[in-house]
Order: structure tokens, then sequence, then C-alpha cells
């Protein structure tokens, strides 16, 4: 699972909803719930176009844990490592464009 909860964590936490919610209220509870978990990723989504939009050329496959700084350095060091390679001239491409300097 997606938190790595196992079965009894679960119905723990399923006992636990109808204590504090009511059994009456819950289903009515659990799609508000559903409802909100997606109007947030609806907003995330929307966020993460927008920002690949104003970013301009060259991001277009930006995704967000492409924005998490520990991903970010990974990844920096990763292309520094691939740079340091070598390479014949041959096969060498730009992988900046000149007209956004």
């Amino acid at each position: 699972m997606f938190f790595d909860f196992g079965a009894g964590e679960i119905i723990g936490l399923a006992v636990l909803a109808m204590i504090l919610i009511g059994p009456d209220k819950l289903p009515t509870f659990a799609v508000e719930a559903a409802k909100f978990i997606k109007r947030i990723r609806e907003m995330a989504t929307n966020a993460t176009n927008d920002l690949k939009e104003n970013l301009g050329p060259g991001f277009e496959d930006l995704k967000p844990t492409d924005l998490n700084p520990k991903t970010f350095i990974q990844k920096q060091l990763a292309n520094v490592l691939d740079d340091e390679k070598p390479k014949s001239v041959a096969s060498t491409t730009s992988k900046i464009d000149p007209d956004l300097l």
C-alpha cells in the first residue's frame, strides 16, 4: 500500500473512524474526503502545468519529483559524472539552448 499500512492498522483506523465520526455519517464523510483528495490532485496537476508553461522550452518533461531538492541534486551530479566520461567529438550534443542564455 501507499503508506505501508497492514490489515491490522486499516481495521484499527476504520474502528476509530466509526467511533469518532459515527457509523451514520461515515459514508458521507468518506465521499467528502475522496472529493477533497481529488480536488487537491487537480490543483497539483494544474500548478505543474502552469509551471511548465511559464518556464518555457526545455521543461516539457518536468515532473513534480524533479523539484525535490534531493532529486535535483542527484540528477545534476549524475549529469556532471556523465559529462566527465570521455566522448567522441561526433557524439556530443548541446544540452542548453543558446537562445535561453
